[in-house]
């Protein structure tokens, strides 16, 4: 279980100067006289509600839904992980600030036991800690919904806590869509700051230019300010981006395991990939164009090169679009209800 301090003595002084007890939290102020307005939003932004101690060397793993997240590969995978090892939230960032609730609306649901009172669950970044003994270092996880405003103090937000946790290691995961077939095994990519990290994750650096997500962002703004960064990103298959891939999930799950130090009960995600597989044979089966089409990806596909990214218009295959319907249709019927 996390050791975790849950209250201090009011009148206390704190190992920071800028942190302040109040109702069971930790709410960070800033009280420097020359603040900027972004220093401020991010020092608001931040709710500890209870602080770890004995920490010890500390990796911050995090995992964005939408743009950076095909087929809910990424964050599906940091709960999985957040799950085994019986992590506890400690902390959130407001998302006042941060995301535009029009496109991502708050949730409103009955209180639990209750059929009359109601409350709102808003778009959050929530932030969970595993001290657990098993693991050779602490890891503390975040997952969210990728921001809409304000990226560069939202980073700066998310870097606070990793200062405030002595964090040695910022890991961020991601899944993209690529023209890779559901046949092979799952592709990983990505980088690392140390080149020895890299090749314990087994990464090489990608040649991608184009857009970016918050996950980029951030990996940029952890080597500015001079934490050690690392990004390992899944390749989903496009013609099945709409359902959750446990494929993608147990892969990013099994090469981070390493990292931690620990081994990971992965038997639900084993469980849950052989469904899936079975799933899809039956349908491509039934389907000679689905067949087709997945024979041309697998003719393409060489091991040592980055399949290419899926994009529509650019490619010289048949469109997937006509496809991926009804696989999806398919897919979502074998759902136990």
């Amino acid at each position: 279980m996390p050791r975790i301090c849950r209250s201090s003595p009011r009148g206390s002084k704190l190992a920071h100067p800028t942190c302040a007890w109040g109702d069971g939290q930790l709410a960070v102020r800033a009280r420097l006289p020359h603040t900027t307005s972004r220093e401020s939003i991010r020092m608001d932004a931040l709710k500890i509600h209870s602080r770890p101690e004995g920490l010890r060397r500390p990796i911050l793993i995090m995992a964005f839904g939408g743009w950076n997240d095909a087929a809910e590969s990424a964050t599906n995978a940091v709960r999985y992980l957040g799950t085994s090892f019986r992590a506890e939230k400690f902390a959130e960032i407001d998302p006042e600030e941060f995301y535009h609730f029009g496109l991502s609306r708050p949730y409103v649901r009955f209180k639990p036991g209750s059929e009359t009172e109601r409350e709102i669950t808003w778009p959050a970044t929530e932030f969970s800690i595993s001290q657990a003994s098993a693991l050779a270092r602490d890891v503390i996880m975040g997952v969210a919904i990728e921001p809409h405003l304000r990226w560069k103090t939202y980073c700066g937000t998310v870097l606070e806590l990793a200062r405030r946790c002595e964090v040695t290691l910022v890991l961020t995961l991601g899944a993209l869509l690529a023209e890779v077939p559901h046949t092979r095994p799952v592709r990983l990519s990505g980088s690392a700051s140390d080149p020895e990290l890299a090749v314990r994750l087994g990464v090489r650096p990608t040649k991608y230019e184009g857009p970016t997500g918050i996950v980029g962002v951030l990996n940029t703004i952890c080597k500015e300010q001079g934490f050690a960064t690392a990004s390992l990103w899944a390749n989903v298959p496009h013609y099945i981006s709409g359902i959750e891939n446990p494929r993608a999930t147990l892969a990013l799950v099994q090469r981070v395991a390493p990292l931690l130090g620990a081994t990971v009960d992965v038997g639900d995600l084993e469980q849950a990939v052989k469904q899936f597989d079975a799933n899809l044979k039956e349908i491509v089966a039934q389907n000679t164009k689905i067949a087709n089409y997945i024979k041309k990806l697998e003719a393409r596909d060489v091991p040592d090169e980055a399949p290419p990214a899926a994009q529509a218009g650019q490619s010289d295959l048949p469109p997937a679009s006509q496809l991926v319907a009804e696989i999806e249709q398919f897919l979502r019927q074998q759902r136990p209800e």
